[in-house]
């Protein structure tokens, strides 16, 4: 019988992430700084690898997830990925939530304790992240923000889920439609975080805390870990197949095209422009109005309802 193997953390070649096991704590680490540690396609696809290495190795107990450098614990998923790739093919949109749900679902179900080292920024599905981790341990300059609603999207990737079982009800629902962030001493009090500590110390006390969870029996930690999931599973399956479906489709709408080309752009989006056109009836779905016109000279159909102009021969529309 084949046994269900693990490997050395240097036998695998990751680009995105690094990854470290040694004396019992596996280190998972966002390694785009760059990009303010935010994650793409690829990089969740190593996560997942990583995740279930560490699942499996019976030398590991306890995982920390945490980002390069000090600036970003992790902002989130790549908005310049998702303008330049899923708002031009949104059905690709949900194949990677398939890979994002993996993720997510790899990490809450390791079966060992999991602390998110809160090193810097906690943004959008970073602070998912964070939600799906156990503890968390926060740097004191950690600021934490969901930003859906800012950028064109719908934080259903766990934040939707998570944060009233986690802050409460109106808390949660201050997070999700201002988009404001938060300090880490407010985090704190919330109870989005354990423990808040001085940069220089964010090291030493997310130790200390790995060795008082390695000096704890396996099974009933895992099987503690397992019970407490409940209320978070259970938002989570209930909820998370048709955010992934709602999601996907939303991609083909006006919102995430405005939203993301605005961040890539650093500008701010056109969210008043958006609600002027539909409070006059017209169109904010679609930039140019839906797909009802037929041009009268070469009869191409499904022309935007606002062109003056057929695309195809270039004839005139007015009056059609």
């Amino acid at each position: 019988m084949e046994m269900l193997t693990t490997r050395p953390a240097s036998a695998f070649t990751f680009q995105d992430i690094l990854y470290a096991k040694e004396n019992g704590v596996a280190r998972v680490t966002f390694n785009r700084p760059h990009a303010y540690n935010a994650y793409t396609t690829h990089t969740l696809g190593e996560l997942a690898e990583a995740f279930r290495d560490a699942s499996w190795d019976d030398g590991v107990a306890v995982l920390v997830l945490t980002g390069a450098g000090d600036r970003a614990f992790c902002t989130g998923g790549d908005v310049k990925e998702y303008a330049s790739v899923y708002t031009r093919r949104p059905r690709d949109y949900w194949k990677y939530m398939s890979l994002f749900a993996q993720a997510l679902d790899l990490l809450r179900n390791l079966g060992k304790p999991v602390i998110a080292r809160l090193n810097g920024i906690v943004a959008g599905g970073g602070n998912e992240f964070n939600m799906a981790c156990d503890l968390a341990v926060a740097a004191d300059h950690v600021q934490i923000r969901q930003v859906g609603t800012r950028v064109g999207s719908v934080a259903a990737g766990g934040a939707t889920q998570w944060l009233p079982i986690i802050i409460g009800d109106r808390r949660a629902r201050e997070m999700l439609f201002t988009c404001e962030p938060i300090t880490a001493q407010k985090a704190l009090e919330w109870g989005l975080v354990n423990r808040v500590v001085p940069a220089a110390e964010l090291d030493r006390a997310t130790d200390e805390l790995c060795q008082t969870l390695i000096q704890k029996f396996p099974e009933c930690t895992r099987y503690t870990k397992q019970q407490l999931n409940f209320w978070k599973d259970l938002a989570w399956h209930a909820t998370i197949g048709h955010a992934r479906e709602w999601l996907a489709l939303h991609f083909a709408c006006w919102e995430p095209l405005e939203g993301m080309t605005a961040f890539t752009e650093k500008r701010d989006p056109a969210w008043l422009e958006l609600r002027q056109r539909a409070a006059e009836g017209r169109s904010s779905e679609m930039p140019w109005g839906p797909y009802v016109r037929t041009c009268p000279a070469c009869g191409a159909r499904h022309i935007p309802e606002e062109f003056e102009f057929c695309g195809r021969c270039g004839a005139a529309l007015k009056g059609v």
